[in-house]
């Protein structure tokens, strides 16, 4: 079974609905059919609300929590994790996307590395809470204190 065959198995899977080759690039997902995927579902159903959450998980994956450095698709091999929906809260997806930081900010020590890839964010809140020279100074105070730390 090819990696496209495989992708395609999965995506019937949880989505009932396979991308075309069109829609991959390598083993990726583009984020763009997961985005047009979930403002077609319909959540008329326990297995539909199911079926846009997974698809609104992989969103999240593929932008936020292990984006690549193109920020347009996210590997497929997340899709297995999302087979039991139960479960999935369970999992300890900090810790994966702390681990995936870590190799980002590796690969991206290297001497010819030009982009750096992962959650930047997460590096961002880590830099302002033990470095606060490098917060901002907010223009004007807000009422909402807790929001501003």
């Amino acid at each position: 079974m090819s990696s496209h065959e495989a992708l395609e198995a999965e995506c019937l899977h949880h989505f009932r609905v396979a991308p075309r080759k069109s829609d991959c690039r390598g083993s990726c997902i583009k984020l763009t059919w997961l985005r047009n995927l979930k403002e077609r579902l319909q959540c008329v159903d326990e297995d539909s609300i199911q079926r846009y959450v997974k698809c609104h998980i992989m969103l999240l994956f593929g932008m936020i929590l292990f984006a690549d450095k193109s920020g347009a698709a996210v590997h497929w091999k997340f899709l297995p994790l999302l087979r039991d929906f139960s479960s999935i809260g369970q999992y300890s997806w900090g810790s994966a996307c702390l681990a995936h930081l870590y190799r980002s900010l590796c690969r991206t020590s290297r001497f010819d590395c030009k982009e750096i890839d992962g959650p930047l964010t997460l590096l961002l809140a880590w830099a302002w809470l033990r470095l606060p020279h490098l917060v901002p100074v907010p223009k004007e105070l807000h009422s909402f204190l807790l929001a501003n730390r």
